[in-house]
Parts: C-alpha cells; sequence; structure tokens
C-alpha cells in the first residue's frame, strides 16, 4: 500500500547534468517534485516524510535531496544552481512537466524555476517561503532572524543538543521537539561533513539560493500558485507570503495559526489534503 511506503523503497538515483542525485519516487500520474529546505541534514525525506506517502495516493511524488544535501553530490558553495539542477533533474527522468512544492530554500527554488522556465511548471506550491527583494514591514529586524541564527548554529556545531534547539524554533508544537528528532537530524548532518563546510561558505557569498527570483519575475508567474504559511514562522515570516499573494497573479495563500516554519510536517494531514485539491482542479 502507498501508505506504507519506507525510505528504502522509494530510494533511487539520476544523473541530472553533472551531478548524481538522490530522490525518492512513489505513486503514479502527474509528477509532483518536492524540493526540501535548506537545514543540516534536510533531505527530501526528512523534509517530507508523511507527505510522500499522501500525496502518493494520487500523483507521481519525486523527492530529490539537491547537490549539497542527502545522499546527492557533494557541492562546492559556488557550485550551488537549485534551479538548473530542477530543470536537469526533469529531463534525466523525462519529464516534461510538474507541480513543484517547495519549503523554504525549496520554495525560492520553485519560485525561480516558475520564473523563468514556465512551460515546465503546471502548478506552485510554497511553504514558508521568502523572496529575495521583499521590503519587510512587519517582520522584525533587518538581519538573519531567530530560526536562521539558530539554523546556522546547527551548521557550526551539529550536535544532538544544537538541533533541538533547530527543531524547537522550526515548530510550534512542542510535541515535535523529541531528543530522538534532535539525534536523527544530528546523525544526517554528520554523514556527510563536506555538506556543512560547503553550505557555511555558501552563507559568507549570497547565500544557498544562487538567483532567486526577483519580484519583477515573481510578478511574471503563469502557474497557478498555493502559498502556505504558518502564522508562528520564527525563520521566514508570514509576509513574505503576504508579499508574494499580492504579487503573483494567479496565486492564494493559506494561513495556518499555532504552525512554524515546517507546516508539511506540523499539520500533514491538512496539508495533504489542501496541496491534493489543489493540483485537482
Amino acid at each position: 500500500m502507498v501508505a506504507d511506503l519506507t525510505e528504502a523503497a522509494t530510494s533511487a538515483t539520476v544523473q541530472a547534468g553533472n551531478r548524481n542525485l538522490h530522490y525518492h519516487d512513489a505513486g503514479t500520474g502527474h509528477p509532483v517534485v518536492l524540493l526540501h529546505g535548506s537545514g543540516p541534514g534536510a533531505t527530501g525525506w526528512s523534509n517530507f516524510r508523511p507527505n510522500i506517502a499522501g500525496l502518493a495516493q494520487s500523483f507521481r511524488v519525486l523527492a530529490p535531496d539537491m547537490p549539497g544535501w542527502g545522499r546527492s553530490d557533494v557541492t562546492p558553495a559556488d557550485g550551488y544552481d537549485h534551479p538548473g539542477t530542477v530543470i536537469a533533474f526533469l529531463d534525466a527522468l523525462g519529464i516534461e512537466k510538474a507541480a513543484l512544492v517547495g519549503n523554504s530554500m525549496g520554495g525560492m527554488t520553485a519560485l525561480a524555476v516558475a520564473a523563468r522556465y514556465p512551460e515546465r511548471v503546471s502548478h506552485l506550491i510554497t511553504m514558508g517561503t521568502g523572496i529575495l527583494s521583499t521590503r519587510r514591514v512587519f517582520a522584525p529586524g533587518d538581519g538573519p532572524s531567530e530560526g536562521l541564527k539558530i539554523l546556522l548554529d546547527a551548521y557550526r556545531d551539529p550536535s544532538p543538543a544544537t538541533m533541538k534547539k533547530l527543531v524547537e524554533v522550526m515548530t510550534f508544537d512542542p510535541r515535535y521537539v523529541t531528543d530522538d528528532l534532535a539525534r536523527e537530524r544530528s546523525e544526517g548532518a554528520l554523514r556527510v561533513p563536506e555538506h556543512l563546510k560547503n553550505f557555511l561558505a555558501s552563507w559568507e557569498d549570497g547565500g544557498p539560493v544562487r538567483g532567486g527570483a526577483t519580484n519583477d519575475e515573481a510578478a511574471g508567474i503563469q502557474a497557478p500558485t498555493l502559498l502556505i504559511h504558518g502564522r508562528d514562522d520564527r525563520v521566514m515570516h508570514y509576509e513574505y507570503s503576504l508579499h508574494l499573494v499580492s504579487t503573483i497573479p494567479d496565486s492564494r495563500l493559506h494561513l495556518l495559526n499555532r504552525c512554524g516554519h515546517w507546516a508539511q510536517l506540523e499539520h500533514a494531514a491538512e496539508f495533504n489534503r489542501i496541496v491534493t485539491s489543489f493540483l485537482s482542479e
């Protein structure tokens, strides 16, 4: 059954451009690509575990580890090209058009792909996503948010104790802040130390999303767009999605109370339901 899918059963590898990408593949139907965030130890599986099974009941779900994360190739900071990687991934699998679903960094990647390759994107869905050119009014401060500061701490010290702080700031519900999850994220981050080093280098030189969409590009996005954001997101303030919903012509915003940065995990059942409905329209 789709609900019983495991990490090992869905695991695959493909050469996309000049890099090997690890990904998960489940279900049949219209392809839906899930793009993970930038946290240490983040992978397609760790960011979307309950969503892969839920969405695979109606669609073909693909969740890659981006270059520099998970089991995909180690990539130096100046080699990050996430929008280009998504296109190379679709080409390698022979997919002409897909729905893109991106959390945080993955959402910024999806925005850029939808803006620059409109013929390849059927639907766009983002969660907890910002845009580089947003002029903030309500979001506090001009520097990194509380959540981004802790994320950087976790890259420098990916111990279970620091990872527990990271999980705490990423979520609203304290039930998610467990020793087991902190240990799992720590082990995942430490599995490939080069990933950590390269991410920190990227932060000193423009961040992990190179060539993110501009405000003008976002205004030209043609794909039907669903923006999902937690009202209690301490990493990317929901003002970013308020800006995006006023910028992207065919867009709508689903704002979740009592929800942090990981809407797809904290509210998995609701997330799967509204995404399935949106993609089925």
